[in-house]
């Protein structure tokens, strides 16, 4: 398992999570299974979002003796209530149900305290400026979540949250397809076929703005419906008009900015250990070729950072100063991170001789070269 660290939190996860939807309606040996599979491979981030009780308590009994080793992204403001779930901002029911969950989880803290579901800007502005994000204030301090998170399908929202300082991590939901589609306060929308009737071009820049301040500001991301809940896995039903793998879905998502661990769906211990697999493939993870051959999506001139585009003769890392030459054309300065990560590349693009092998191998028609001469140009060397 190959480890990323998760923004500023801090946290080291392994870049393939899990969810919890093959956890629910299981027994406790089938639970203990489960997590035995995570433990052996490194999966050590795990999402809570459900508040099911049963599915609490057994993970809670399947976690004693290995605590230590997951990292939980547990969910506040998700509910159990007659008997089903329940999105609520009502304080005393976010409380009583935070404390449920840590009692049966059996532990005392989490990694990451989430506010669940936030995908309005009227939801955003009452959550910040309300009880529920003075609670989650309060358990940061006490120590009882290690770090802030909010999850969105909106990338408006999820920027607002971003750039107010007070969440640390992201849950959001990132694939080839909804990367396309425009802000919305209706989920929906992210696979209406109405949204795929006509050809699409490049992704929306209001998402990639997102990724690129997630990248700038240490707000690490863990990604939700990299397989767009399993559509863009059937060339019947993708929205693209054409099947993607798991693998290429899952390195999609880790290849945009900010990103540090997928959590991977999974609704069988089979569907599981396939992606878990994903750690020891090669060309089966490789999008870029699936990508440009989509009939209905076109991403010309736009950089995936799917590094097609290596080698280069003189060791320029053109994927790597690509992202970092639009973070700070995005910010229209250079931030302090950004110059400091450049400057640890060993080569700059000053180096690039304009061979254009490069350009010959993108598949996404990218102008290279004249990339590397606006870097060059901005960072120095």
């Amino acid at each position: 398992m190959r480890y990323r660290t998760l923004g500023r939190a801090g946290l080291r996860v392994g870049e393939i999570g899990v969810g919890c939807e093959g956890f629910l309606g299981k027994t406790p040996g089938e639970i203990k299974e489960w997590l035995d599979v995570c433990e052996e491979a490194g999966v050590n981030c795990i999402d809570l979002y459900t508040p099911d009780p049963e599915f609490r308590s057994n993970l809670g009994r399947a976690l004693r003796g290995r605590r230590e080793k997951f990292v939980l992204q547990a969910h506040l403001c998700s509910v159990w209530k007659d008997g089903q779930y329940k999105r609520t901002r009502d304080i005393g029911e976010v409380r009583e149900g935070f404390e449920d969950q840590l009692r049966r989880l059996e532990t005392d803290h989490v990694e990451i305290g989430m506010i669940h579901y936030v995908d309005s800007l009227a939801d955003w502005e009452a959550v910040k400026n309300g009880p529920v994000m003075a609670y989650v204030r309060e358990l940061k301090e006490a120590g009882i979540i290690g770090c802030a998170g909010l999850s969105s399908h909106n990338p408006q929202v999820s920027l607002a949250a971003v750039n107010s300082g007070l969440i640390d991590v992201l849950m959001f939901s990132v694939n080839p397809c909804y990367d396309l589609q425009p802000a919305s306060e209706d989920v929906e929308e992210l696979w209406a076929p109405k949204n795929y009737a006509a050809p699409l071009l490049n992704m929306d820049p209001e998402r990639q703005e997102l990724y690129e301040t997630c990248q700038r500001l240490g707000v690490g991301i863990t990604v939700m419906k990299a397989f767009g809940g399993g559509d863009l896995l059937s060339a019947s039903l993708s929205p693209a008009g054409k099947a993607l793998t798991a693998f290429q879905c899952l390195q999609y998502a880790l290849d945009r900015p900010g990103v540090g661990c997928v959590m991977a769906g999974a609704r069988s211990l089979e569907d599981l250990k396939q992606s878990i697999a994903f750690e020891d493939a090669e060309e089966e993870r490789d999008y870029a070729a699936a990508l440009a051959a989509l009939p209905k999506i076109s991403w010309r001139g736009h950089c995936m950072y799917c590094g097609h585009c290596a080698p280069c003769p003189k060791g320029v890392s053109v994927a790597d100063v690509t992202k970092f030459l639009n973070l700070a054309l995005a910010q229209g300065e250079i931030p302090e991170t950004v110059r400091e990560h450049y400057a640890a590349l060993p080569h700059g693009a000053g180096e690039c001789v304009r061979c254009g092998a490069c350009e010959a191998r993108c598949p996404f028609a990218v102008p290279v070269m004249e990339n590397m001469a606006k870097a060059a140009e901005l960072f120095g060397r």
